[in-house]
């Protein structure tokens, strides 16, 4: 609701998120005839996490070349200054609210102060943070010199500054990966890359490149249980770790370092999404959706790595692309309500005629869902009626896999199988429903992926 005495806007389609994923989405709905539309960045500039991913690998699907993170960001940055599309830099949304179909967005700003954004659409495009060391419970002080492996890119590559010389990273995400070589490009010894797991968490290119390329071990079923030092760290133990993750007595390895980086997973930012009630997936931690990257919220979408972290930027594009084309098709059927109507009793006439559409909808809606070793999809329900020519279901499997069957089910029936020589849990897998298929089975209920051996 409107809060009097502050600052209050109007929008018809509200981004929340200024990186590739609400850069995308803002520029697809504006294709889409969306005129109407305001991105929300709380950093200074638009681009997101890409302005401090200064490393190549960027674009090749998107823009057919090799671009840096700074490159990738700029090219759709230019598109958005283009169009005309505007946005509030050094805003934070701190509040998500939904009242007879209106959203609520309440945001500050040391410009505004405290302001309230009515909108009629929201697309959710707030990325993921790092896991943190109080989430490892590691044993040990707190001393100066343990870093996320996001906070240690930031500091070498925005405001150059070195972390440390000698170091050790815990974790085998690609930021980890990537860090070890530009650490080891700024002249710091990388002593050793360690992983709990008994595989990497990072693409097959990032161990290549970042790791074998520059002689730096990576130890397997191996983690931190110690870190030493009282005001600065000292060094760190290693162990081995048995199939229950516990630490194997007699393993222990200690490495004298300064430093040491923290690749542990990202997290999603959903605290918004959660508060304004959206179905969330307790595997990803991002928002359940639908084929058209809907939420469990009618005109709540959500995209990119805030619905579940991808392995490449391109394909956090291509959704945003998804979100924002949909986003202005729902526009398009349930009208702008953002001025004031001028008869509530119509109002409410429209709210429960689209929520009777809705209910229609989920009630004819396929579930999709993950089978044995694939960890979840996205989506997870397709409804026929508003499917494209062809859905694509991303997910990610359990482990490790060599030559096993990439199936798809439909309603317990394997439609499909394709054999894969190897999956891994670091490379996002896809498998494409195509709306044919779908008209063949109109009883279809269930839609399953999963994996089989030979």
């Amino acid at each position: 609701m409107m809060a009097e005495g502050r600052k209050s806007m109007e929008t018809e389609l509200a981004i929340i998120g200024g990186g590739p994923a609400g850069l995308a989405a803002a520029l697809a709905a504006r294709e889409a005839g969306v005129e109407d539309i305001l991105i929300l960045e709380r950093d200074s500039v638009l681009g997101g996490i890409l302005n401090q991913c200064i490393h190549n690998g960027f674009g090749l699907h998107t823009f057919h070349e090799e671009l840096t993170g700074p490159e990738y960001a700029y090219r759709f940055i230019e598109q958005v200054e283009e169009a005309k599309i505007p946005y509030l830099t050094d805003t934070m949304v701190v509040d998500l609210e939904e009242e007879e179909g209106e959203k609520y967005i309440t945001a500050m700003n040391s410009k505004d102060g405290l302001l309230t954004i009515r909108a009629k659409a929201i697309i959710l495009a707030m990325g993921c943070r790092e896991r943190p060391r109080g989430a490892l419970n590691i044993p040990g002080f707190r001393p100066a010199g343990v870093y996320s492996a996001g906070t240690a890119q930031r500091l070498v590559n925005i405001e150059g500054k070195m972390p440390g010389k000698d170091v050790v990273i815990l974790g085998s995400g690609d930021i980890g990966l990537i860090m070890a070589r530009r650490m080891t490009f700024e002249g710091a010894k990388v002593h050793t890359v360690a992983e709990i797991m008994p595989y990497s968490g990072g693409l097959k290119r990032n161990i290549v490149q970042c790791l074998d390329d520059f002689g730096i071990p990576l130890k397997l079923s191996t983690t931190v249980v110690k870190i030493h030092g009282k005001e600065r760290v000292e060094g760190v133990t290693l162990a081995k770790v048995d199939e229950r993750m516990k630490p194997i007595s007699g393993t222990e390895e200690y490495i004298p370092c300064d430093t040491l980086l923290l690749s542990v997973g990202l997290l999603p930012e959903n605290e918004l999404t959660e508060e304004l009630g959206a179905k969330m997936s307790p595997v990803t931690r991002g928002p359940l959706v639908n084929e058209s990257m809907e939420t469990s919220l009618g005109g709540v979408f959500a995209c990119g790595n805030v619905l579940h972290v991808h392995d490449l930027v391109d394909f956090v594009s291509q959704e945003a692309a998804l979100a924002g084309k949909a986003a202005a098709e729902w526009l398009k059927e349930n009208g702008n309500n953002v001025t004031e109507a001028d008869l509530v009793l119509e109002q409410a006439e429209k709210t429960a005629s689209t929520a009777a559409d809705r209910m229609q909808a989920e009630t004819t809606a396929i579930t999709v869902e993950p089978g044995a070793h694939v960890r979840y999809t996205v989506p997870s329900k397709i409804r026929p009626d508003k499917a494209g020519e062809e859905t694509l279901i991303r997910f990610r499997v359990d482990n490790v896999l060599q030559d096993h069957y990439l199936c798809v089910s439909y309603d317990g029936e394997v439609v499909s199988r394709k054999k894969k020589r190897i999956l891994a849990p670091g490379e996002m897998e896809q498998v494409v429903i195509r709306h044919s298929d779908l008209e063949k089975h109109p009883e279809l209920s269930r839609i399953t992926v999963h994996i089989e051996a030979e």
